[in-house]
Parts: C-alpha cells; sequence; structure tokens
C-alpha cells in the first residue's frame, strides 16, 4: 500500500475564476510540484484562493484545511507567473509553517511556456531566491508547452 498525503491548494485571486483544470491534471500525472508524490498517494482536500491582496483568506484557509486533515499546502503555480508574481509569496511560506506547522509547496502544475518565455524577457526571476521557489514547477520545455 502506497503512502497517502493529504495536501490543499491555495491560488491567486486574481485567477479566482479558475477551475483548476491545469492544477489537477499536474496532481494526476505527478507533474510540476506534485512529482513529490511519485510513490505516494495524494488525496486533495482543499482548494480556494488567497481571498486578494494581501492574503487575507491565507490564515482561514490554511486552518480549514488542516481540519480537514491536510499535511501540505501548494501555493498555486498562478503566484509565480502573474504579472508581477505574488509580492507575499515568501510571506505566506514562512508564515504557514510557523503558524500551522505545515509543510508549503510553491507551484502545482508546470510553468506554461508562455509564462516561461515572458518571465525570461523580463527578468523576473533572476534573482536567486527565484531559483528556489521555481525549481518544482520548472519543468523542461515539452512539458511547458503542453500546459500553455
Amino acid at each position: 500500500m502506497k503512502d497517502r498525503v493529504k495536501i490543499g491548494i491555495i491560488i491567486c485571486d486574481r485567477y479566482h475564476t479558475c477551475a483548476g483544470g491545469k492544477c489537477f491534471k499536474s496532481l494526476k500525472n505527478r507533474e510540476g510540484a506534485f512529482s513529490i508524490y511519485q510513490d505516494k498517494e495524494a488525496e486533495l482536500v482543499g482548494y480556494t484562493t488567497c481571498g486578494g491582496c494581501p492574503g487575507g483568506n491565507i490564515e482561514h484557509a490554511t486552518e480549514e484545511m488542516k481540519k480537514n486533515g491536510a499535511e501540505v499546502i501548494h501555493l498555486a503555480t498562478g503566484f509565480v507567473v502573474g504579472y508581477p508574481p505574488c509580492p507575499y509569496l515568501k510571506y505566506f511560506k514562512d508564515f504557514i509553517p510557523a503558524k500551522f506547522g505545515m509543510e508549503v509547496v510553491i507551484g502545482t502544475h508546470p510553468i506554461p511556456e508562455k509564462y516561461f518565455i515572458t518571465h525570461n524577457i523580463l527578468k523576473t526571476w533572476s534573482d536567486p531566491e527565484w531559483k528556489e521557489m521555481l525549481q518544482p514547477t520548472i519543468a523542461n520545455e515539452e512539458i511547458r508547452k503542453a500546459y500553455n
């Protein structure tokens, strides 16, 4: 029997109408940030938005997801690919473990190629801190194109 992990996904509110198709596809295929669950059964126990800047729903949503058994919170790829990327992302990544003792993973689905190209032109992710944050979702060009 595979180990099981329960996860919650929080998306950036500017994508509040997103139905989660790319996130759910990547969870099913274990791509992007979900590749860390190759040998685990992953159960989604919550999906919601941050509530808009400056993340007014982060605390409530995480608390609710933890009550539903979430062990890991994924801050969706939209937080890093938006124009501009979320300015509160690092704070959320530090806040959730400090407040709730839960692991945080930045990203869900692989970064779509169209965002990868534009952010490289803009040099959005040139700071070394971004390298670590993007690592789970960078993927290769073929996979990025599949998520355009």
